[in-house]
């Protein structure tokens, strides 16, 4: 991963990772933005699914910060034991966030194809994880680093998602606001693994032709 690619990731990251603390953490999560538009579109929220919600944060927020520094080769190659801790978290952290956003994602907003896009989204999550650490086990390195790189795209829907919500509300408004998030549910991370792909097959085509062993960053 690119060096200047890299640091833009982890400012993304590290914004949206704040602005969720405050929000949820800080805050009451009851006045949160999101909590807000489910209410006010009659949502019925029970205290079990604050208590979800407080886990898919709490666990979605550090796999997002952590993330970047688990892909760093350079940041791997200073420290393998530190690499592999933050390795192991990152891990916790997704099978936690991973089983939660299931839950939420079967009482999304904006009916079935929101619950389905999210319920996906969750699915695959938990999916390249586990086939992350398969990879790291059987000391496939560079199976390994696909998988977690196709992960963190997953990952990083958390910060594609809130740039798609204040456009889509700015270009249709409140009122379609269940329709947009249908949409939502999907371009927050589809595009982000189709992009990721396209990233790793370059890479590995790159590595054929030049016959060497390509590194993440």
């Amino acid at each position: 991963m690119k060096q200047k690619l890299w640091w833009i990731i982890c400012g993304l990251a590290l914004f949206i990772a704040g602005y969720s603390i405050v929000q949820y953490l800080l805050f009451d999560a009851q006045k949160a933005g999101f909590v807000q538009l489910k209410l006010m579109l009659n949502a019925t929220l029970h205290s079990f699914w604050y208590i979800v919600l407080y886990i898919h944060i709490v666990f979605g927020i550090l796999a997002l910060v952590i993330g970047p520094f688990t892909l760093s080769s350079k940041l791997r190659e200073k420290n393998v034991k530190r690499h592999r801790l933050l390795g192991n978290i990152y891990m916790v952290s997704i099978l936690f966030g991973g089983l939660a956003g299931l839950y939420l994602a079967l009482n999304a907003t904006g009916g079935w194809v929101a619950q389905l896009g999210f319920a996906l989204l969750s699915i695959g999550w938990l999916f390249t994880m586990f086939q992350a650490l398969v990879h790291i086990k059987k000391r496939n390195i560079q199976g390994h680093q696909k998988w977690m790189l196709r992960n963190y795209a997953l990952t990083f829907a958390a910060v594609t998602l809130r740039i798609w919500l204040p456009l889509f509300t700015v270009l249709f408004g409140f009122d379609n606001f269940q329709y947009s998030y249908a949409s939502i549910a999907w371009l927050c991370w589809v595009p982000n693994l189709i992009v990721m792909e396209w990233y790793i097959q370059r890479k590995l085509f790159a590595s054929k032709d030049k016959g060497c062993v390509t590194k993440t960053t």
